[in-house]
């Protein structure tokens, strides 16, 4: 039984520091607000791309109740949980309900890295103490536990758990959860480059990096696919390409950050030990960037979300 509601494009927002390293909540504001305005279906805030691992608890729910503020109740804000324990992580949840989050994106316990009956006893946990909808973040390349599709299976009587951001870098996986769960999970893709091809295969959303720089493109390739437009989708996301594997990256902050500051929408800041990119990693960026911009497609008008 289907129970829930999310889908489109959910941009993994980056999180903007002044040059002081403090948060920069005039530029959060602007850049959310642009995000909707844009077409976005939701925001996650304080994920992987938000420089989770340097943000204080209470810095997480500063940046979650800018997002809160900016949405108005357009989109959900998602907060994301990447806490060292569960205890921690059930404490985070019930912090950022109270402060506005719509819902959570949970990621396994951070540092240890859980076997099977672990990991599902976390997610239980959260789930069960959370007043909020949940989407589990599944990203073993990066963080070495793999939540399978058999394991969602099993997962499938919490009803708080409504979501999925499938990062395994297997475009499989889609087809192999919904076998496994027919429609009971939202299903996103959360690998830039692998978007579209996930979405083809059943995938219903996307929580995108690339979006913080190219929102009307992301949206795009999403509504085209959803109304059957798919040469016209692929038309965008073969141009978007190049671009796209940059979230593919250790240092995808850094690289997502730069091609904001080159269209114009943020800064490279970021926080140690993160430090901006240098050299010729930095300058084939650019070059990219400039080529990408010097062949932007115009956009097709599209369908209502």
């Amino acid at each position: 039984m289907r129970i829930h509601v999310w889908r489109g494009v959910y941009p993994a927002v980056t999180t903007k520091f002044r040059s002081d390293l403090r948060l920069d909540v005039v530029a959060m504001e602007k850049h959310f607000a642009w995000q909707i305005e844009s077409g976005v279906d939701g925001l996650v805030v304080c994920g992987s791309l938000g420089e989770n691992s340097v943000l204080t608890s209470e810095e997480k729910l500063e940046v979650l109740r800018i997002a809160v503020l900016v949405a108005g109740r357009r989109v959900p804000v998602l907060q994301t949980i990447a806490e060292g324990s569960t205890a921690e992580a059930i404490a985070l949840c019930e912090r950022s309900a109270r402060d506005g989050a719509d819902g959570f994106m949970v990621l396994p316990g951070m540092r240890y890295v859980s076997d099977r009956r672990e990991t599902i006893a976390h997610y239980r946990a959260i789930a069960q103490a959370s007043a909020k909808p949940i989407m589990v973040y599944n990203n073993p390349v990066a963080y070495g536990v793999d939540v399978t599709p058999d394991m969602f299976a099993e997962l499938s009587d919490e009803k708080a758990i409504v979501a999925i951001k499938e990062s395994s870098d297997n475009v499989r996986r889609v087809t192999d959860i919904i076998n496994q769960t027919g429609d009971r999970y939202a299903i996103f893709c959360g690998v830039d480059d692998l978007a579209m091809e996930a979405m083809l295969m059943g995938a219903c959303g996307w929580v995108a990096g690339l979006v913080d720089a190219f929102p009307r493109e992301t949206v795009a390739i999403h509504r085209l696919i959803v109304n059957g437009r798919v040469e016209e989708a692929r038309r965008i996301y073969r141009w978007f390409a190049p671009l796209l594997h940059l979230d593919v990256s250790r240092k995808l902050v850094q690289n997502i950050k730069l091609v904001e500051s080159i269209v114009g929408v943020g800064t490279e800041t970021v926080r140690p030990p993160r430090l901006p990119l240098v050299g010729k990693e930095r300058e084939d960026i650019i070059a990219m960037v400039k080529q990408a911009l010097a062949t932007r497609p115009a956009l097709p008008p599209l369908p209502a979300a």
